[in-house]
């Protein structure tokens, strides 16, 4: 059974690259039927955070990309944070230096950086000189129980290829001549990354690494490490990176780059991951070609492209993971939201907005007939918007109506000053205040009663109809708007949303405001 595993450092907010590269591992375990596990690399003891770990976990979840074992699910190989397995890397580390593959390191940083310069300068790989390499165990113990401070170092074969074949890339091959022997526990006891997770890995029982190609230095490194203990390496897969829309490595300067801002930004967790997983793979075969799915060949392939976390994982294969850097835009993510915006429960999508509604200022706390009214109106906006923080601005006409503000675009009050403007608003108010609230059917009956009292029709009709019941010159269609609004007004209080004024009530207010203006004015 494949055992595939996600291993987020806890120093920040989980980076869309890094969820794409959880997300493929879940795709190929769920696939399989295998195990996914999240392990939480959390030794940098100074930047890790139970914050951070908790944001990526939550995110995660989001996202649906539940997981079998980790670090508050448990499993047969626990703990699952790094930070409460050391005595596991240093029984390890004494292993290495009972059986001479490891030494003790007395090298200062500075002595270090000065290596590291001199190797720069001269042209030459960046590698550990081997200062420390020939000190004796008995020596270096002394050194030790006398208080000095010692790394450990794995000692790395002198002229040898490391030979692996990659998932992705085919055969891969390093020379240790250039990779110098590394550091596998700091001086203050911690575990360097490419020890512990050979350690974690083999413990855990992994079968398959899927991760960033910013790894594939590290691989020959973890090989030597396997080799050394004995252990059968997993099968690695590394992932090109994902880039912004000027093929540039994503970051800040492109905007939104984690998972927890896109989140706020209002876009689906389905959306987001079907985004993602078209960011390097293509379900069709063709992922080895190109760099993720363009908005024409997305359009083109509805029904292959946009597909739950279920149909992914169906579809997953790494052979179809594409060799070319991933482009992730914005647009194009936009345009799955929008799918998914259109395709959901209005519940659902209602739940979610009144969370943004709060967020930006208009307060709500609806009850059941409040959120069956918000679930109602909530068609009216998907069409026509990108993503959930869009809503409020799409909908606002239903909790605003400001005739003195409309009023004061010049082009609106030369509008509604023309006869046959203000014809038409007189006999909407008057038909309007002697009627019921209105549905659908009843608006178009009654405009059709203005269209003939007035001999108004076409934008001459609808313009100003639409400045009167909304103090907008555009928005929704009148249709969906109108009726959105008289039943809003016959909402109670207790509802928990905004008052709603009704279109009886607007064109009334509307028309006391035009009239005082003209007033004003003769």
């Amino acid at each position: 059974m494949l055992r595939l595993r996600f291993a987020p450092s806890p120093t920040g907010y989980l980076h869309v690259g890094n969820a794409r590269t959880a997300l493929f591992n879940w795709l190929m375990a769920r696939g399989s039927g295998g195990t996914f596990i999240v392990r939480v690399e959390d030794t940098d003891a100074e930047r890790s955070t139970a914050e951070s770990e908790q944001s990526i976990l939550d995110d995660l979840r989001w996202l649906g990309l539940t997981w079998d074992e980790g670090p508050d699910a448990g499993g047969p190989h626990v703990p699952y944070r790094q930070s409460e397995r050391l005595d596991l890397y240093r029984a390890h580390a004494t292993r290495l230096l009972a059986e001479g593959r490891a030494y003790r390191c007395f090298c200062s940083p500075e002595q270090l950086e000065l290596d590291r310069q001199s190797a720069l300068t001269a042209g030459q790989p960046v590698r550990y000189v081997g200062r420390c390499r020939q000190i004796g165990p008995a020596d270096a113990e002394h050194r030790v129980a006398s208080g000095e401070r010692a790394a450990i170092r794995f000692r790395v074969p002198e002229s040898r290829d490391v030979l692996f074949e990659d998932a992705v890339r085919g055969t891969v091959r390093f020379s240790t001549d250039v990779i110098g022997d590394l550091v596998i526990q700091r001086s203050d006891g911690t575990p360097a990354y490419n020890f512990a997770v050979v350690i974690d890995d083999a413990k855990m029982a992994v079968t398959h690494v899927i991760r960033g190609e910013d790894h594939i230095s590290n691989t020959p490194r973890q090989l030597l490490l396997y080799e050394a203990f004995g252990y059968t390496p997993p099968r690695f897969a590394h992932l090109s990176m994902v880039l912004g829309p000027d093929h540039t490595k994503l970051s800040k300067r492109h905007g939104a780059t984690s998972v927890a801002e896109f989140r706020a930004k209002g876009y689906l967790p389905e959306a987001l991951a079907n985004y993602l997983a078209l960011v390097g793979w293509s379900p069709s075969g063709g992922g080895r070609h190109g760099g993720g799915a363009t908005r024409e060949q997305t359009a083109q392939d509805h029904d292959t492209e946009l597909m739950s976390l279920a149909e992914m994982a169906k579809r997953f294969s790494i052979r179809d993971v594409s060799l070319s850097a991933g482009v992730f835009d914005e647009e194009k993510l936009a345009w799955v939201n929008r799918h998914y915006l259109r395709e959901a429960d209005p519940a659902r999508i209602a739940d979610l907005a009144v969370d943004v509604w709060n967020r930006t200022g208009v307060p709500m706390n609806p009850d059941a007939d409040g959120r069956s009214y918000l679930a109602s109106v909530m068609p009216i906006a998907t069409g026509s918007v990108d993503r959930l923080d869009q809503f409020p601005t799409r909908l606002a006409f239903l909790f605003e109506f400001d005739p003195e503000q409309a009023l004061e675009d010049p082009q609106v009050s030369a509008e509604m000053s023309t006869a046959g403007a203000m014809a038409v608003a007189r006999a909407f108010a008057a038909a309007a205040a002697n009627g019921p609230r209105l549905d659908r059917d009843r608006f178009r009956a009654l405009v059709n009663e203005v269209k003939g009292g007035t001999g108004q029709k076409g934008k001459a009709l609808f313009h100003p109809i639409r400045l009167l019941l909304t103090a907008r010159a555009d928005g929704p269609e009148l249709d969906l708007a109108v009726p959105a609004l008289d039943r809003g007004a016959e909402l109670p209080a207790s509802a928990g949303v905004p008052p709603i004024l009704g279109c009886r009530e607007r064109a009334a207010l509307f028309l006391r405001v035009l009239d005082a203006r003209a007033s004003g004015s003769a």
